[in-house]
């Protein structure tokens, strides 16, 4: 008797901002998991180096430096994920900016307010275009008897479900990206793409070392949690590779929440 399996031999996953934290332990499960992985990084060169050569190299593993600032930013990586591996059968919307300092509505810039927008939002755009024209160019694969041509897993946040004072613009990019996983479900899941949303709480990443580490904020961050502590960035992939297996195959427009029951006692 063999157990159950979450396999991905012979996909080709694209994962953004998968040098570090959450996308750097996805980009580790989907290799596990028999995948080919193209994934991106801006700054963390080296760390992103270490990653590919820790999950087989460019055999198996591509990194690949790409600012995703607009759209076309968005479309240029899915080239370049098509380029290094011939097709893509899943796609992880996983990077994104927080800026860390509270920032009141009215002392906002537009200058702020553009650039949250245009990383976390007007890119994914260009990312699910791209990958939309793929998916349905190189139609489904070989294993697949029930015409599914792909997955699309966008990360929101439940800054995107509740809000998050002083960070309006970035609790409105994660709530549009809970409307476009809705939008882009009805119009996709007809032509065999599934397109499912994962939404983590606090996670244990460099991002929110400074909070979590508070030695005032901390504690007040996790009595909100009702496990009782921040997420490892692995139960936050962990998740995101469940809905890009065959065992998803049936899941569609989803908001899973990832975040120990925070979103429900906010």
């Amino acid at each position: 008797m063999t157990g159950v399996s979450l396999r991905l031999d012979g996909k080709v996953a694209l994962i953004t901002g998968g040098s570090r934290g959450i996308g750097a332990e996805a980009v580790r499960l989907f290799v596990e998991a028999g995948a080919r992985v193209v994934f991106s990084y801006r700054q963390a060169r080296e760390q992103a180096l270490a990653l590919m050569a820790e999950c087989g190299g460019p055999a198996q593993c591509v990194a690949v430096a790409q600012e995703l600032n607009c759209a076309a930013d968005g479309r240029a990586l899915v080239g370049a994920a098509v380029k290094a591996f011939g097709r893509l059968d899943a796609l992880v919307a996983n990077h994104g900016i927080w800026p860390p300092e509270e920032m009141p509505i009215e002392l906002m810039t537009e200058e702020q307010w553009r650039r949250t927008l245009g990383v976390n939002l007007d890119s994914v755009f260009g990312l699910v275009q791209a990958a939309v024209t793929q998916m349905e160019l190189q139609g489904p694969p070989a294993t697949e008897v029930d015409g599914l041509r792909g997955h699309i897993v966008l990360i929101s946040s439940t800054a995107g479900q509740r809000g998050e004072a002083n960070h309006a613009d970035y609790a409105v990019t994660k709530g549009a990206l809970i409307s476009l996983t809705k939008s882009l479900s009805s119009e996709l899941a007809p032509r065999g793409i599934r397109v499912n949303c994962v939404a983590p709480g606090w996670v244990a990443t460099e991002m929110s070392a400074a909070a979590l580490d508070d030695p005032e904020l901390g504690p007040r961050i996790r009595e909100g949690i009702p496990v009782g502590r921040a997420a490892t960035a692995r139960e936050i992939a962990g998740p995101v590779l469940f809905l890009c297996t065959p065992l998803a195959g049936f899941i569609s427009g989803e908001v899973l929440n990832v975040n120990g029951g925070a979103v429900l006692v906010g």
